[in-house]
């Protein structure tokens, strides 16, 4: 490999991913192409996706919701079916001034929704200080702050009571179904954004419970589910005493629960 742009070059990266198991070796062959600025950079990057490493870490960054997000190894990788959750915290609460992205990874959710309210206050958590380092950056062109912590004791406590929009993208895979995920999740993201205990509604359950302490009259929490896990999760909101809808999009194969603060 020796020019980033003649033929053979492009030819050679395509066939190594193809041979690697990579389905869409030439769409990912193009973004490589594009992002190594050297030989031997691009080297390392094919070389790193042919060893399984997510796409988005070989790139450091992800597309979600129309913007840019850096990925760094080690950090959960946002997926396209989440910006359905966006679009659905978008549609409830089109005005909210304060927004809280829980267990935020990357902070792309938190950074989708800052870009779409403009003015809004950002704030983004998660356990894992890895994410938060990662999710700073991201937050950051939207003047957003990023703390470390458990969930709610990761924030600061002038937002109880005044938040508009509670995202809250919990792990939710079984326990016992974490090692059935794909390799490039499983062994490159950390268990922490994956396990959600014995059902996956552990993290969900205590999201749940705490909510309505943080949000704002008639602000709305809203986190993502499986299919078969939904109606739980529904009711587990409904006990908390949130008044609780389900959106699906078939297309995006994407359940996200919303709960709002009636009161």
């Amino acid at each position: 490999m020796t020019s980033l742009s003649d033929s053979d070059t492009t030819a050679a990266v395509v066939s190594a991913l193809r041979a690697a198991g990579c389905v869409f070796a030439e769409d990912e062959a193009e973004l490589i192409l594009a992002t190594a600025r050297t030989p031997d950079e691009l080297a390392a990057m094919v070389d790193r996706r042919a060893a399984g490493q997510p796409l988005e870490h070989v790139l450091g960054w992800a597309e979600f919701h129309g913007l840019r997000i850096l990925v760094e190894p080690g950090v959960f990788v946002p997926r396209r079916r989440t910006e359905f959750l966006v679009d659905q915290a978008l549609a409830q609460a089109p005005g909210a001034s304060v927004v809280v992205d829980l267990c935020c990874g990357s902070g792309a959710v938190g950074a989708a929704l800052a870009a779409a309210l403009r003015d809004a206050e950002l704030h983004a958590a998660d356990i894992d200080p890895a994410a938060v380092a990662c999710a700073r950056r991201n937050i950051a062109p939207y003047g957003g702050h990023a703390h470390t912590g458990d969930l709610f004791e990761a924030l600061p406590a002038a937002l109880r009571g005044r938040t508009g929009i509670l995202a809250a993208n919990v792990p939710y895979v079984p326990s016992g179904e974490v090692g059935l995920l794909p390799a490039e999740a499983r062994e490159h993201e950390p268990l922490v954004a994956l396990d959600g205990g014995g059902d996956g509604l552990d993290v969900l359950r205590r999201v749940a419970a705490g909510a309505c302490e943080w949000l704002a009259p008639g602000g709305c929490v809203l986190v993502e589910t499986s299919e078969h896990q939904a109606d739980d999760a529904v009711r587990t909101f409904r006990r908390a005493g949130l008044a609780t809808r389900l959106a699906v999009s078939d297309e995006l194969y994407a359940n996200v629960v919303i709960g709002v603060r009636s009161d």
